[in-house]
């Protein structure tokens, strides 16, 4: 019988082309993200940074796959992009090489990812959602249907176990997300004060 694939069974490589296996992360919880430097959702780097120094002592990673695939908004190289996201954000979270999340090309984390949390829509309340619907529309009906990364910042949050619990798009609200790492956050101390 075929062993199920989990997130753990993936290897990354970072921006230096350094290759980490995913089985490091284990009991960790994870925020895997596609990003862009030049993209209206950039200046989320300062929300992910301040989530990430919020959680991080409480086994926290954020994992940052900077992507050119949404109207070219990352062409740098591995090593221009993060000196771009240091400098300006000041992110300290674990940036990797470039990669594809969409098409034959895509990496197969982000493969795997969409098919454990599918597309749900954007965020209503946040202007730009009807700005990144319109983009799509124009390529085909359909397109919400795709459970395919739709734009720069999309999120996929994994609990401790490897489980992908959550995905949110560039239009999620950061306390949205922070409510979510914390509800994983405090299962844990429930599970642990009922041992």
């Amino acid at each position: 019988m075929k062993k199920k694939q989990t997130i753990y069974d993936f290897t990354i490589e970072d921006n230096k082309g350094n290759l980490i296996p995913l089985s490091l992360f284990k009991g960790k919880i994870l925020l895997i993200v596609n990003s862009a430097i030049h993209c209206s959702f950039t200046p989320c780097y300062k929300e992910l940074e301040l989530t990430y120094r919020k959680y991080h002592s409480q086994g926290f990673e954020i994992l940052d796959f900077p992507c050119n695939q949404f109207h070219g908004q990352a062409p740098e190289s591995d090593e221009e992009i993060n000196d771009f996201c240091i400098s300006n954000y000041h992110t300290t979270f674990l940036r990797c090489k470039k990669v594809e999340v969409k098409g034959e090309n895509a990496n197969p984390l982000f493969t795997y990812l969409t098919k454990k949390k599918k597309f749900i829509g954007f965020d209503p309340a946040n202007p730009l959602s009807g700005v990144i619907a319109s983009i799509h529309i124009k390529e085909g009906p359909g397109w919400e249907k795709d459970n395919s990364i739709k734009w720069n910042f999309t999120k996929f949050l994994i609990d401790r176990q490897g489980k992908v619990v959550k995905r949110f798009e560039a239009t999620t609200k950061a306390k949205d997300i922070d409510k979510a790492i914390e509800r994983i956050i405090d299962t844990q101390l429930e599970e642990e004060n009922n041992v």
